[in-house]
């Protein structure tokens, strides 16, 4: 309702400037939102109380993580777990004892009296409270520190001598010296399998382009739990850790050639850093205490996989408790300034020109099994799967190896419920681009046919269903076994999706009264019951922004007539999910089913010249099927930015008996008539095919003025000259009011 000012003043022109499409970086990290969600409420806590201090355990060398598995500690707060100890402190000891006071006393700092007043001589005496000397302590910080400290009774009292009178006693309002107590919790980790104390760096399959193997670790401009350090500012300062578990370098010296690799990238398919950004590489030294910058890299554009090596050959390192981390200079405000890491080793018995692990390894999770969609109805699929397999299903290897390697034949196995139910050979010299051999630290992409062989069983029942996937491949060469595979699921929803349902970037086109349109053409025809769209807090919130959601039939390869768009006055907002890449269900106006045919367009018409930022996936590239105009729609132009926009059109397919929708197109006319309009004091309103259960006035600022249910009219006299809105319940328009 408080939109409507700003509606009806958009709605007499467009008018347009800086229209482009464009991209933002997310501000936050939904999936870790989701996850740490703890972490984030913890941080609220005013003192210890129920905190836990973990003793880390120790790593032996060699220390390696390529990050295709989650290394990171997790910490369990389970306080009855075994070996889990405590300690109590209370706030105030007793100072000659130094046992705890009782609870429900309480005690200022400052100085009270009793004071006397004498009606006889009208004077008035003070005499002042002794204080009481206790000891005093921090709950906010283990240990804790008790300090001396003076505290007096929370009050005053006044007296009256010469007439008959009654002591008064003023109390101190919320006086700060009470009883309190706070419990730590102390646990020992001991877990050979968690090599990081810390997770700040966002562990991940998505952000880096071409990494060596699944999964690096992200460093950013947020935290564990998802938010900016520091939203809404251009402070720049070192934002994420990550920091080694302690690690025994005792007993070694110089001599053993001890070396710390890693690998790197700037930017990968996040933000770029500038070069005032950094990546830094610390070394601690236990016996001093104290951290040492041993290596930095400066911002820069999006390259391939750079090699850190670097020698330890400072005595001062070779101590048992020895650690490393990585640590990131950038903006604080969001997901910005991203570098990536990868293959972190660290070894003895090494050298100078030993920057290489030899492995063979899967670059990305595996992909869709349908060609051009990630996902589609099943009963769409169940009625069409003639020609529906990939037939240029994409798989990504990387050979670590410094020497050729042997290829060999690779697969694709699909299973239901643990049940193997099919699969596909991956020919050995297609997975090596055509050669007999891998060549040398090479990254091959390939396309498989696989449209041919298998099919999903369409004699399945149900409207939804998921099928598991494993893709295989290797050389012969002894590796990591761990990267010689990758997972998934291909999934068959209510809906048709293009992207993996990852973002890694906010898209939209800028422009008021801009259209945002995706192209769809479906295995049949249908009807559609809304839009999903996942939109994501980038560097502005625009939650409070407005558009209309649209549906438009092809033209040509283009948007054209279109099949439905929300009414002018009842707009939409963006809606921020609280998990991770989560997607909200714009429902069409009153569970209608738009009809449409096999090709079609789905998106938005915006009021503001404000990007939306729709989520973006950049490693699924659909950008052909992306269309937006700036010109109110005389023109279209086709997306010139790579990735997937997240947007997905729902079908009521099987869904039709369970929600009972109406058919847009079978649905009879309602018809509301309001008259007189203008008006001077009575406005009535005559309605065919619907139910008339009453109305309601409302002003321009979206106030209700009136309300009526029993009568079909409603008196204005009491009201102003001016403009308003009429809303007939069960009627999809508003009706704008002239008042004499």
């Amino acid at each position: 309702m408080k939109y409507f000012t700003t509606i009806l003043f958009i709605s007499l022109g467009s008018f347009l400037f800086s229209q482009k499409e464009g991209l933002s970086p997310l501000k936050y990290n939904l999936e870790l939102l989701d996850m740490k969600s703890t972490n984030k409420a913890k941080s609220l806590s005013t003192t210890f109380d129920s905190t836990f201090i973990y003793y880390s355990d120790t790593l032996e060398l060699p220390f390696f993580d390529e990050f295709s598995l989650n290394h990171f500690q997790s910490y369990n707060n389970d306080f009855n777990a075994p070996g889990v100890s405590s300690d109590k402190k209370y706030r105030i000891l007793d100072n000659v004892t130094s046992l705890p006071i009782s609870n429900g006393i309480f005690y200022t700092d400052q100085q009270t009296f009793r004071r006397t007043y004498d009606a006889n001589s009208q004077l008035s005496t003070d005499d002042y409270f002794l204080p009481i000397t206790f000891q005093v302590g921090d709950l906010s910080v283990y240990p804790v520190v008790y300090v001396p400290t003076d505290l007096y009774p929370p009050y005053y009292i006044y007296d009256t001598i010469g007439i008959t009178d009654v002591s008064d006693t003023v109390w101190i309002a919320n006086p700060t010296f009470y009883q309190d107590s706070a419990t730590q919790f102390f646990a020992t980790l001991n877990d050979p399998n968690a090599y990081w104390l810390d997770d700040f760096a966002y562990h991940n399959y998505r952000f880096a382009i071409n990494p060596r193997s699944l999964g690096v670790a992200t460093f950013d401009g947020l935290d564990a739990s998802g938010y900016p350090y520091q939203i809404n500012s251009t402070i720049t300062n070192y934002a994420d850790f990550l920091t080694s578990k302690p690690l025994n370098l005792e007993g070694l010296d110089a001599s053993d050639s001890v070396y710390f690799s890693f690998l790197f990238q700037a930017e990968g398919f996040g933000d770029v850093p500038e070069a005032s950004d950094s990546l830094v590489v610390e070394f601690y030294a236990k016996e001093i205490d104290q951290w040492f910058r041993v290596w930095s890299t400066s911002g820069d554009q999006v390259s391939d996989f750079k090699v850190g090596h670097i020698n330890i050959s400072d005595p001062k390192y070779f101590k048992k408790g020895f650690q490393f981390r990585f640590k990131n200079y950038g903006a604080l405000s969001g997901m910005l300034d991203v570098f990536n890491i990868d293959y972190v080793h660290l070894r003895a018995l090494s050298g100078y020109q030993d920057t290489l692990f030899k492995d063979f390894a899967f670059v990305y999770p595996i992909g869709s099994l349908l060609n051009t969609y990630t996902s589609v109805p099943w009963d769409h699929y169940k009625n069409n799967p003639a020609g529906k397999m990939n037939d240029s299903f994409v798989v990504t290897l990387h050979n670590g190896s410094n020497l050729p390697e042997n290829n060999q034949n690779g697969q694709v196995s699909v299973s239901y419920n643990g049940v193997n139910e099919g699969s596909f050979l991956l020919n050995a010299q297609n997975l090596s681009g055509g050669s007999l051999n891998y060549d040398p630290n090479t990254t091959y992409a390939t396309n498989h046919d696989l449209s041919s062989g298998y099919q999903f069983d369409t004699a399945k029942l149900g409207n939804y269903q998921s099928f598991d996937l494993l893709c295989t491949a290797s050389a012969q060469f002894p590796n990591l076994a761990q990267n010689d595979s990758t997972q998934g699921a291909q999934i068959f929803s209510n809906y048709y999706s293009y992207d993996d349902g990852s973002a890694e970037a906010a898209y939209g086109p800028t422009g008021t009264q801009a259209r945002l349109a995706i192209k769809y053409e479906a295995y049949e025809p249908d009807s559609l019951i809304g839009i999903a769209i996942h939109f994501v807090p980038s560097v502005v919130d625009v939650s409070n922004k407005l558009f209309l959601l649209s549906v438009w039939d092809n033209n040509n390869g283009i948007p054209g007539q279109l099949l439905y768009e929300d009414n002018v006055f009842f707009p939409r907002q963006p809606e921020y999910g609280a998990q991770a890449n989560e997607f909200h269900n714009y429902l069409f106006v009153d569970t209608q089913k738009v009809n449409v045919g096999t090709q079609f367009f789905v998106g938005w018409r915006q009021f503001d010249a404000e990007r939306l930022n729709v989520g973006l996936d950049r490693n699924l590239d659909n950008s052909q099927y992306t269309y937006y105009s700036v010109n109110g729609g005389a023109t279209w132009n086709q997306s010139i930015i790579d990735g997937s926009v997240m947007i997905r059109p729902i079908f009521s397919t099987a869904l039709d008996a369970e929600l009972g929708l109406p058919n847009i197109a079978n649905v009879p006319a309602k018809s509301v008539r309001v008259y007189p309009n203008p008006v001077l004091n009575e406005l009535y309103v005559q309605v065919e095919q619907i139910d008339y259960t009453g109305m309601e006035l409302i002003s321009l600022e979206g106030k209700i003025l009136k309300t009526e249910k029993d009568k079909n009219y409603l008196d204005l006299s009491d009201l102003p000259s001016g403009y308003y809105f009429l809303n007939v319940y069960g009627f999809d328009e508003l009706f704008k009011i002239v008042k004499y």
